[in-house]
């Protein structure tokens, strides 16, 4: 994982799965499978990873075939009465995406920068005439640093995202150039509990000139949106058992999403978890306020060999 963020991807523009995500699979599983061709080189000065993608991959994301969502042309709830349609660049060596990190130590800490030239990996538009999702051209550039600190790991991150098909930020239908942010800490808090905090921030650029662009009527997105993360982990039973909390939560969107569960080892070949998704909401049009109807529980039983 490219990268500082825990469930947050700043510079980490492989696709994701965030269908398996929300309902409860193991985490491994939220990086979807990708065609592609990696290259590292590694020298005294600093280590460089390329990637290249010939035809792109978009992220696996939420159009309700199999959760509901927030459909703003219609502005109320679908799922399969109205899923997301998305046309989506497929050319073979001319809608391809390119990654690059450059990485070393410096003393005790892990710094990187990164570039990304490819497409929005979630839909970043839409077409006004026929109305289907849009992957529009996206180049990201950033950079991370992580290590110790207060007994504890404390980790950096930022981008750039420009929406390279709307530079003066004045196109309704694809969203505006970004800048992103993070900064994490995590530490044991005792023996066999360990916590982590996240403040995660989204800027978007131009937003005068977003708000001129909207039709009459039309909800504005906020300039900026916040998210604060808080993990916890505790080890029981020999560390056998392994009881888990997650949440995400947004000040500027009212809204949270929670991970609990709780994973125990059964042997050295099966594994029991159960856990939920709990999404909680004032408005229907937020990003985890939208899934409010989609809470579930699960339980896994896995085997390996």
């Amino acid at each position: 994982t490219w990268g500082t963020g825990d469930q947050l991807f700043i510079n980490d523009l492989f696709p994701k799965d965030w269908n398996s995500f929300f309902i409860g699979r193991d985490d491994e599983y939220l990086k979807a499978p990708s065609d592609a061709l990696k290259a590292a080189f590694f020298s005294e000065v600093a280590n460089l990873d390329v990637v290249y993608v010939p035809r792109f991959d978009a992220d696996r994301g939420i159009d309700g075939r199999r959760i509901s969502y927030w459909n703003a042309g219609l502005g109320r709830t679908t799922g399969r009465d109205a899923p997301m349609i998305a046309d989506k660049p497929d050319d073979w060596f001319e809608d391809d995406e390119w990654a690059l990190r450059l990485f070393r130590n410096v003393g005790a800490y892990e710094v990187a920068l990164y570039g990304y030239d490819g497409f929005w990996k979630s839909p970043g538009g839409s077409d006004p005439e026929t109305g289907r999702a849009r992957h529009p051209r996206l180049q990201v550039l950033g950079a991370s640093s992580r290590g110790p600190a207060a007994g504890g790991i404390f980790s950096m991150e930022g981008g750039w995202y420009r929406s390279a098909d709307d530079d003066e930020g004045d196109d309704p239908f694809i969203r505006n150039s970004e800048l992103r942010g993070l900064v994490g800490f995590e530490r044991e808090i005792a023996p066999n509990l360990t916590g982590g905090l996240q403040y995660y921030v989204e800027h978007m650029l131009d937003y005068d000139a977003y708000r001129a662009s909207l039709p009459t009527g039309a909800r504005a997105a906020d300039e900026l949106r916040q998210v604060a993360t808080v993990r916890l982990t505790r080890l029981l039973m020999n560390q056998n058992l392994k009881l888990g909390l997650f949440l995400f939560y947004s000040p500027t969107d009212d809204d949270a999403y929670l991970r609990p569960n709780a994973n125990y080892k059964v042997d050295d070949y099966w594994t029991v978890e159960v856990g939920g998704n709990i999404f909680l909401g004032k408005r229907d049009d937020t990003f985890f306020g939208q899934f409010e109807d989609a809470n579930n529980l699960y339980v896994s039983v896995r085997c390996g060999f």
